[in-house]
């Protein structure tokens, strides 16, 4: 069946035959040294760099941004997880020692990270090439294999990103087959869901994500939601302006707005308001808007989605007629493409459509607030709760202002460079989803978390039954019990030794009786006891 151009719309069945075939070939890798994940990783990192003019390109063709957007969102985010991965990325999935506690002393106990088999990953189309690659190097590196199904909407150019990664895993002898990419509409997304993959990730809407949720329950398949957010971006009166404005503008116009992560409430304190709003809009008056590879470069490219510039343009419309002003843009661009101009709306408040509802387009709006507690009360003002950002010359303000934050991601005095830090994870809270893909816990939340326990020194020390506990339980075998938990646990030592008696008559084999008490009586709490060391 085809119905995308020349891109082949998978049929339920042809996606569950993609995930028996992913199956297959993770059962070989799951055994695969670390030596070769690397080297996988280095393949692809290294055509990444050597080829980015191509595969920005393809993304430019396919998604509608800008070259420059495609560098940095496409290629040097991909580089650097790569790279990460490449470096620390075996040291997080090595089995980890654990603490045995006080009873246990003589265990050695440890966390073992085992694949889950393979990951499924529905992934959007605002960033094609980093989409499928974001999901892939943390599958893979944790010894899953992984079918991804593509946006509709940029299924295109999935078919020069599949043969690249078919080449990488064949140039280190990895098994055919271990990474699938399937594309399609709705019902291939959800024969990925309920088709039996270890691990779920979806990215997109978080009404979509509420039916992916749905579909997964009937198998407890684990998910990882990234439903987009509403991140604020808030600027003290103190805060270096020319910094925050610079990077603002780089926070909304980014891909045309199209970013999960984008900044979409300028909250602004009202003593720089003006001043900030004027910059901004002074720089986007300036702005080349046309198509992505236009040989005169562009600064801000096209909408991807079909109908994405009406929408826009109804919410700015709604905020005006209900009192916002536009200082620059505020119209669908003239002439064919699916343009919406680079826009800096003020005077945005409660009430209004685009305040509460994301946007995903080229739209700086400001809201003036007066005190820190009251940015911080806008900002949580909100359902979805992803990225956040607060710029002020004191590090302790604005630390201070992001801590309150019902946001997943903090960013001071810069913009969404924790993503950049790709040690760390990227998630949100409420709306936004839950689960994290990306650093740490995004690798590890891709495996089975398995503890284990053995003897430490096996040969000296090792777990026997005692008679004592042994069944038939005898007289004594509570009391024994009783000790034992006296003798670890009490808080002093004068209560551990009074334990001692009970355990030592249980290992001699020495008499004990305990009898329930015929009126249970309710003791009076004893004071703090002596600290035990």
């Amino acid at each position: 069946m085809y119905g995308l151009g020349s891109v082949p719309c998978m049929t339920p069945d042809q996606v569950r035959a993609a995930i028996a075939r992913a199956k297959a070939a993770a059962a070989v890798w799951k055994a695969s040294p670390f030596a070769q994940r690397r080297a996988l990783m280095r393949t692809l990192l290294r055509y990444t760099v050597d080829h980015q003019d191509d595969i920005v390109r393809v993304a430019c063709r396919d998604s509608g941004k800008a070259p420059v957007d495609a560098a940095f969102g496409e290629v040097m985010t991909t580089c650097e997880k790569l790279a990460w991965l490449i470096s620390e990325g075996e040291r997080w999935l090595a089995p980890e020692p654990r603490s045995a506690g006080r009873m246990m002393f003589y265990k050695a106990a440890r966390v073992e990270y085992h694949p889950v088999g393979v990951v499924g990953a529905i992934v959007p189309w605002n960033y094609p090439f980093h989409n499928v690659l974001n999901p892939l190097s943390a599958a893979l590196f944790a010894g899953n294999g992984l079918v991804v199904k593509v946006s509709e909407h940029a299924a295109w150019s999935s078919g020069f990103y599949g043969r690249i990664i078919d080449a990488a895993l064949a140039a280190v002898g990895a098994p055919a087959g271990l990474v699938q990419i399937v594309t399609g509409c709705a019902d291939a997304g959800a024969a990925l869901v309920s088709g039996g993959v270890g691990h779920l990730i979806f990215v997109g809407s978080d009404a979509v994500g509420r039916k992916v949720m749905e579909s997964a329950a009937p198998t407890l398949t684990p998910l990882t939601l990234e439903l987009g957010g509403k991140d604020p971006f808030i600027v003290c009166d103190d805060a270096d302006l020319d910094a925050a404005v610079a990077a603002g503008l780089r926070g909304t116009f980014q891909s045309c707005g199209q970013n999960c992560a984008g900044a979409e409430r300028f909250l602004v304190q009202e003593r720089v308001v003006d001043e900030f709003a004027r910059r901004a809009a002074a720089a986007a008056r300036k702005m080349v808007q046309g198509p992505p590879l236009s040989p005169a470069g562009v600064d801000c490219g096209a909408m991807c989605m079909p109908g994405a510039a009406e929408k826009v343009a109804s919410l700015v419309n709604d905020a005006v007629a209900k009192g916002a002003k536009v200082l620059a843009g505020g119209r669908v661009g003239g002439g064919p493409g699916q343009f919406y101009e680079p826009t800096v709306l003020v005077g945005v408040q409660r009430g209004m459509d685009i305040w509460a509802e994301e946007a995903f387009g080229p739209v700086l709006c400001i809201t003036s607030f007066t005190s820190d507690a009251d940015a911080i009360a806008l900002a949580n003002d909100c359902a979805f709760g992803l990225g956040s950002a607060v710029f002020s010359r004191s590090a302790r303000r604005a630390r201070a202002i992001g801590a309150a934050l019902e946001a997943g991601m903090t960013s001071i005095n810069d913009f969404a460079t924790t993503y950049m830090c790709q040690s760390l994870p990227f998630g949100g809270v409420k709306a936004s989803g839950f689960g994290r893909f990306g650093g740490v816990e995004g690798l590890r939340g891709l495996t089975v978390v398995k503890a284990v326990a053995e003897d430490r020194w096996p040969a000296l020390v090792s777990t026997v039954i005692p008679p004592v506990l042994r069944y038939p339980l005898g007289p004594a075998s509570f009391p024994f019990v009783r000790g034992l938990i006296r003798l670890f646990y009490a808080p002093s030592w004068v209560g551990a030794l009074q334990g001692l008696p009970d355990v030592l008559k249980g290992a001699i084999g020495g008499p004990g009786a305990w009898t329930i008490p015929a009126t249970p009586t309710t003791p009076a709490m004893p004071g703090p006891p002596k600290k035990r060391e």
